[in-house]
């Protein structure tokens, strides 16, 4: 890569319980007052996925650092095969890794984040949340299967639902990456994703990892530590990150100023934006200056006003 567009460093985050992640750090020289980005990715997507995106914002005067969750891509162990990880411990644990490691490697600087997806969620589960000082989301959700969107939710259930946890049983993990669906992945992750309770911790009830009362309403909690203003998108055709999907998630942010913007992928002669496009370099002129604007100001600048603004987000 030439200096316009540097290749990111490698990098290595340690979990509070020891565990070694791995990921990408794009970086200015010198110090400055410039914010960091930490980029936290969908399920079962390699940090890898967002590297266009992370240098684009990184040429755009920001520190970026984006990283696997324990299971996944580089920070997946040798056998996953009963490899005990769930969303607990990517937010928890993981995602506090990687506000930290932030946090450290770029003192005096303000922390910003990007979610996708689960990545959203995850953010609610971090104790360093209140750390943050903006926050963007992308169909930012938990997969509560009412919330898919209608026309696609009978398949959504037989796959996600269905498929996937019997595969998981079967094998000791999912191994979407050989069905060309996602990465592979723990079981426990599993058994977040096909939850079937309208209430995240309420998933936490009878199970493997069972949570008392107390524990659960601790982790509500912790989501009211985000106090940073936060703009969620959703998308016309995301068939996870619905309208429901997003608002069922950020009424957890108490504390956050939230604003939801709904995206139309006519309104940018589109033919489809979905629930993973959003990152692909096509949209770099019409959608990623939405994620500027936000990350920048805290405003939605004019490639948001193509879109529609939801009422009610928090």
């Amino acid at each position: 890569m030439d200096d316009a567009n540097p290749a990111p460093a490698p990098l290595t985050l340690t979990a509070d319980d020891g565990y070694v992640l791995h990921g990408c750090c794009w970086r200015h020289a010198g110090a400055g007052r410039r914010a960091v980005v930490v980029v936290s990715a969908a399920t079962s997507v390699r940090c890898d996925y967002y590297a266009r995106f992370a240098g684009w914002l990184h040429r755009r005067g920001f520190d970026v650092l984006t990283y696997d969750y324990r299971g996944i891509g580089g920070s997946r162990p040798a056998r996953l095969r009963g490899f005990e990880a769930d969303w607990l411990d990517w937010g928890r644990l993981d995602c506090e890794a990687a506000l930290r490691g932030a946090l450290e490697r770029f003192p005096g600087q303000p922390l910003y984040f990007v979610g996708h997806s689960v990545g959203g969620f995850l953010l609610g589960l971090a104790p360093s949340n209140a750390r943050v000082e903006r926050a963007f989301t992308v169909g930012a959700q938990f997969a509560y299967w009412r919330d898919y969107l209608p026309q696609r939710r009978l398949g959504m259930l037989l796959r996600w639902h269905v498929a996937m946890p019997a595969l998981t049983a079967l094998f000791g993990y999912f191994p979407g990456k050989r069905l060309g669906w996602l990465e592979d992945t723990p079981r426990g992750v599993v058994r977040d994703w096909t939850a079937r309770a309208p209430r995240f911790e309420d998933a936490y009830r009878g199970r493997p990892r069972a949570l008392d009362a107390a524990q659960r309403a601790a982790l509500v909690e912790r989501f009211a530590g985000l106090r940073a203003p936060l703009l969620a998108l959703s998308g016309e055709d995301d068939e996870y990150g619905t309208v429901a999907a997003v608002q069922r998630l950020t009424g957890y942010f108490g504390n956050s100023a939230v604003t939801h913007l709904h995206l139309r992928p006519q309104a940018i002669d589109a033919k489809d934006i979905g629930h993973f496009a959003f990152f692909h370099s096509r949209f770099e002129a019409s959608l990623w200056p939405i994620a500027l604007d936000w990350l920048r100001d805290a405003r939605l600048g004019e490639a948001a006003l193509r879109h529609r603004r939801v009422a009610g987000a928090a």
